[in-house]
């Protein structure tokens, strides 16, 4: 597929599924700066989480980490004072079930007991995922 800007000069098949990737990821953007309908509808609900359980010391945010990074969602996970693991993430409501299904799973040396999730509408705030130290104060 190749657009006006590539009028009379060649574009390797490959450099078309990299604009179509970027498009359909949200991280594309128009020309002039706006957002694109696809980038609107793809970051569209807040999911805050709270992990509950043998939860600290074990890779837990690392692990969320990962999963986040491969649905390609933004926003941070932190260890709160109590023992517990929260996770604030923003993106499309599938991937977000998803990530939360992961969060009830764990990594293999963690034990969950209880996942406890709160959903809202996305903030726009977060340009990627981060681990960030206990002593955040949030969002």
């Amino acid at each position: 597929m190749t657009g006006p800007e590539d009028a009379g000069r060649r574009v390797p098949p490959d450099q078309d599924r990299v604009r179509d990737a970027t498009a359909l990821s949200g991280r594309g953007g128009a020309r002039d700066g706006s957002s694109t309908p696809d980038e609107a509808t793809l970051v569209s609900e807040r999911l805050e989480a709270t992990v509950l359980g043998a939860v600290q010391g074990v890779g837990f945010r690392w692990f969320v980490l990962q999963e986040a990074a491969r649905l390609e969602l933004r926003g941070w996970v932190a260890n709160r004072t109590d023992g517990a693991v929260v996770c604030v993430v923003e993106g499309p409501r599938a991937a977000l079930e998803a990530l939360l299904t992961s969060l009830a799973r764990g990594p293999i040396s963690a034990q969950v007991d209880r996942v406890i999730p709160a959903w809202m509408p996305a903030t726009g705030r977060f340009e990627r995922f981060q681990i960030r130290s206990g002593s955040h104060p949030g969002d």
